[in-house]
């Protein structure tokens, strides 16, 4: 019963986004806050058939930033892409190039002033993003919002930041809100079930605008992951062992 109800929500999903965003293009048309609206009653309905189909509540924990911040968040599904979006007051999202074609989510994600950056050459890519950036927050003062992994990552799963957060935060100059999230262990990446539980994104005590990109860095990945593990054990998930370290021997080998 779990897998029906589960493949059943999902296809609710995308038949409402797609019957939604038709129909309330008009207002996205209209204006930039009308985009919102509809994103954000998307988002509210969506949860309301989670709890009623499969048992999956939603919770919002920590102070919700509403000025103009770099938010940087731990990412597993599209749940937690949905929280931020009904969360925060004027989100936009950094997001792959290729997201601006597809259907509906591209177009509305273009209308609220999301960034897309192309994936290539290192130096590009992270000009793109900055640019793009730069560019939606003078037009429409928000929350820009920068997944650091890059994408989704399975509960447990280690994958490094990448510099492009820290390279964001330095040349915008905003204070960074750190978010920790355990939506992965109710909604994993590219997992059939949808588990009963309490999905919850928590917005961390920002991260002062002026730090270098090197502390920042380290700082980020310490306390969203940290975080991020924590409310994931809350939630029942039992985190794999540390990897013991490698030691290296006086030859400058490694031993196991």
């Amino acid at each position: 019963m779990l897998l029906i109800r589960s493949q059943f929500v999902n296809l609710l999903m995308y038949v409402l986004m797609a019957v939604m965003g038709i129909l309330l293009s008009p207002a996205a048309i209209w204006s930039r806050d009308g985009a919102y609206w509809a994103c954000k009653l998307y988002c509210k309905i969506m949860f309301w058939l989670l709890d009623k189909i499969c048992g999956l509540k939603i919770e919002i924990r920590g102070e919700v930033p509403s000025d103009e911040v770099i938010v940087c968040s731990k990412h597993q599904s599209f749940l937690d892409i949905m929280m931020l979006m009904h969360a925060l007051p004027r989100a936009r999202y950094i997001m792959k190039a290729q997201l601006k074609w597809a259907p509906v989510i591209g177009w509305y994600g273009m209308r609220i002033g999301s960034a897309p950056v192309s994936r290539g050459k290192r130096g590009a890519a992270m000009k793109q993003m900055v640019e793009n950036a730069e560019k939606s927050q003078a037009t429409d003062p928000g929350q820009t919002i920068i997944f650091p992994q890059g994408t989704r990552v399975l509960p447990g799963a280690k994958l490094p930041y990448k510099v492009g957060a820290g390279v964001l935060y330095q040349r915008l100059g905003q204070d960074c809100v750190p978010a920790a999230t355990n939506v992965g262990v109710f909604w994993a990446r590219r997992s059939p079930y949808r588990y009963p539980g309490t999905a919850v994104l928590e917005f961390l005590p920002r991260i002062p605008a002026g730090k270098k990109i090197e502390p920042f860095m380290a700082e980020l990945e310490e306390v969203v992951e940290t975080r991020s593990n924590a409310l994931m054990e809350e939630a029942g998930f039992t985190l794999p062992p540390e990897e013991p370290a490698a030691d290296i021997d006086d030859a400058g080998k490694t031993r196991a």
